[in-house]
C-alpha cells in the first residue's frame, strides 16, 4: 500500500500534531506514504473564491505530479481532499478547461490527464488496511473512553460514494475499533465556522460553543477530528467562548491518527498527545497496557 502523501500547509505549522501522527500510524498498519515532491498550497478554502481557474491549476500541478509516481493522492487535510478531489473530477469532465490548465503545466514539465484517485487519509484506515486488520494490531484498548466522531463539513462535499452524507459511520468504525465507544454526536457533520473565526467572529463562536456542548451533554472526554482548521476552531477557542458565553468547556480535540495511533501502542509523546491546550495526556494513561 504505497501512496502519494500530500501533507498540505496546515500539517508543516499548526497541525504537526496530524502530520507526525498520520505517518507514525500509516507505517504501523503497513502504509508507505511518500511525500509529494515539490508539491504547493492547494488553494484553501478562500482561492477557488477568487479566481477560480488559478485555483484549479494549483490542485492540478499536484495531481499532475503525483500522476508521475503512478500513485494515487492521499491528503489529510480536509480542505485539501475536497479541493484536490474536486478538480480532479471537474478537469476530467471538462477538456477544454484541462487543456487550458495543460498549456501552464507544461511549463512545469506536467500534464494533468485524471489517471490518479484522489483519497483522504481516513480513506486508507478504513477501507485499503481495513477495520478488521487495525483491530488485530491493537495494543492499547481504549475501553471505556466516550469519543465524539466530528466529521466538520468539508470531507463529505465531495461525496466519497461509499457513505450516507446526511450520517456518516466510517469515523465511529474508526473508533470503535480501538475498544473506545463513539457517541451518538447529532452534530457531527455541522460547520465549526470555518474562517468566519476572523471575519464573523461572534457567529463562529456560536457555532463552536453549540458543538462543544453537544459534545459535553453527550459525555464525551473527547472530540476526535479529520481537518485541520475544525481542530483549531474547537481547542483553541474554547477559552474564547468560555469567556463570552460565561462556559466551563475545557475538552480535548485530537487527531483520528492520534487516538488511532495510541491505541496501536504507539507512545503519546511521540504522537505529539500532550501538546494541545487541552491536554487528554493524564486521561489516556488509564489505557496504556505498556508504559509510554
Amino acid at each position: 500500500m504505497r501512496y502519494a502523501y500530500f501533507p498540505g500547509c496546515s500539517l508543516e505549522t499548526v497541525a504537526k500534531s496530524y502530520d507526525v501522527s498520520a505517518r507514525l500510524t500509516a507505517e504501523k498498519l503497513g502504509v508507505e506514504l511518500t511525500e509529494l515532491e515539490d508539491w504547493n498550497c492547494c488553494g484553501a478554502t478562500a482561492y477557488f473564491h477568487i479566481d477560480e481557474i488559478l485555483a484549479h491549476t494549483l490542485c492540478a500541478r499536484n495531481l499532475a505530479m503525483a500522476e508521475k509516481t503512478g500513485l494515487d493522492v492521499v491528503a489529510p487535510c480536509s480542505a485539501c481532499y475536497k479541493n484536490m478531489r474536486e478538480t480532479n473530477t471537474h478537469l476530467k469532465k471538462d477538456p477544454e478547461l484541462r487543456d487550458h490548465i495543460n498549456i501552464a503545466l507544461k511549463e512545469d514539465g506536467l500534464e494533468f490527464s485524471g489517471q490518479q484517485r484522489v483519497l483522504h487519509l481516513v480513506d486508507i484506515f478504513a477501507d485499503d488496511v481495513g477495520l478488521e486488520n487495525i483491530r488485530k494490531n491493537v495494543v492499547n484498548s481504549l475501553k471505556g473512553l466516550r469519543v465524539a466522531p466530528y466529521y466538520g463539513c468539508q470531507i463529505l462535499r465531495p461525496k466519497m460514494g461509499r457513505e450516507n452524507i446526511e450520517n456518516p459511520e466510517f469515523l465511529e468504525d474508526l473508533i470503535s475499533v480501538t475498544g473506545a465507544e463513539a457517541i451518538d454526536y447529532p452534530l457531527k457533520t455541522e460547520c465549526c465556522g470555518g474562517s468566519l473565526i476572523m471575519t464573523k467572529n461572534p457567529v463562529a463562536l456560536k457555532m463552536i460553543k453549540n458543538l462543544l456542548k453537544c459534545a459535553t451533554d453527550k459525555g464525551a472526554d473527547l472530540i476526535v477530528t479529520t481537518c485541520p482548521l475544525c481542530q483549531v476552531n474547537l481547542e483553541c477557542y474554547q477559552k474564547q467562548v468560555n469567556r463570552k458565553c460565561g462556559t466551563e468547556f475545557s475538552l480535548p480535540v485530537l487527531y483520528f491518527t492520534q487516538v488511532l495511533g495510541f491505541a496501536l501502542g504507539i507512545p503519546k509523546d511521540d504522537l505529539l498527545i500532550g501538546s494541545e491546550l487541552n491536554s487528554p495526556a493524564g486521561l489516556l494513561t488509564r489505557f496504556v497496557r505498556e508504559a509510554c
